[in-house]
């Protein structure tokens, strides 16, 4: 952790390079921790902003959030009322962030920040086609029963998707904003982003990251915890896939000057 006098804030006024965004619900004790393994993680890779969303907490989350963004100029906070969902709060975290590059993690600690630069990295060397960097758990710390529901999970998903990606339900990724913002919203987008980046032309590259125990408290955030709901997401998203043949490749800025790829 790098103590807040340490770091050089000056260089935050600039436009950021790469945006963390974190959602978090009722993890006080997990805050000051996390925040500071980031910004030991992302000191040395150029402007870098923190972007919390308090989605809704009951706890002191928000309070400890005042508490340390009045010493860091390169963190923000946006807070929901009430607390809408982890998709939800990821989208709000994206569209307040101020860099083209956007990274996500999960507030809880079990997703390490130090793979950070690395899935930014593969995501600037893969070119504008690539859109999604996503993480790839390995060393799982959860339950067996939590490690069952996610395999099965991701077993169906890959089988109705077609997406390629062995674990979708990692926090960390690393994407591009404005491919982001075309995907279409629904609550659980933040599961099925490699199917519908794919969806939109986008390729994607992947990163094997540790995952590690939870810090402090008990999850707020389930993955495919409430089954049938996560079997209807599942048919919509292959339903959306199937309505969308070709992704557009614009080719020209004139009106008439665009083609279609094969998605």
């Amino acid at each position: 952790m790098i103590p807040s006098a340490q770091l050089d804030d000056s260089k935050f006024g600039v436009s950021p390079r790469i945006s963390v965004v974190v959602p978090v619900r009722n993890e006080t004790g997990n805050l000051a921790p996390l925040i500071g393994e980031i910004e030991a993680a992302l000191a040395s890779v150029g402007p870098f902003e923190i972007v919390y969303v308090n989605d809704g907490s009951t706890d002191d989350t928000g309070a400890e959030l005042a508490r340390l963004a009045a010493t860091r100029r390169h963190l923000r906070v946006v807070a929901h009322r009430d607390s809408c969902g982890q998709s939800a709060a990821v989208r709000t975290g994206v569209r307040a962030a101020r860099g083209a590059i956007v990274c996500t993690l999960d507030g809880d600690g079990q997703n390490d920040p130090a793979f950070i630069p690395a899935m930014a990295a593969v995501l600037e060397a893969s070119g504008p086609g690539c859109g999604l960097v996503q993480g790839q758990r390995v060393g799982r710390k959860d339950t067996g029963f939590k490690r069952f529901q996610s395999r099965v999970a991701n077993n169906v998903r890959r089988f109705m998707l077609k997406d390629g990606t062995r674990d979708t339900g990692c926090g960390l990724k690393c994407f591009r904003r404005e491919a982001y913002l075309a995907l279409p919203y629904f609550d659980a987008l933040h599961r099925f982003m490699p199917a519908l980046m794919q969806r939109e032309g986008y390729s994607l590259g992947y990163v094997d990251v540790i995952d590690r125990p939870r810090l402090t408290g008990v999850s707020n955030y389930g993955f495919f915890d409430r089954l049938w709901v996560g079997l209807v997401d599942l048919v919509g998203v292959r339903w959306l896939i199937n309505r969308r043949k070709r992704a557009p490749v614009v080719v020209s800025s004139e009106a008439n000057g665009s083609a279609c790829d094969a998605g």
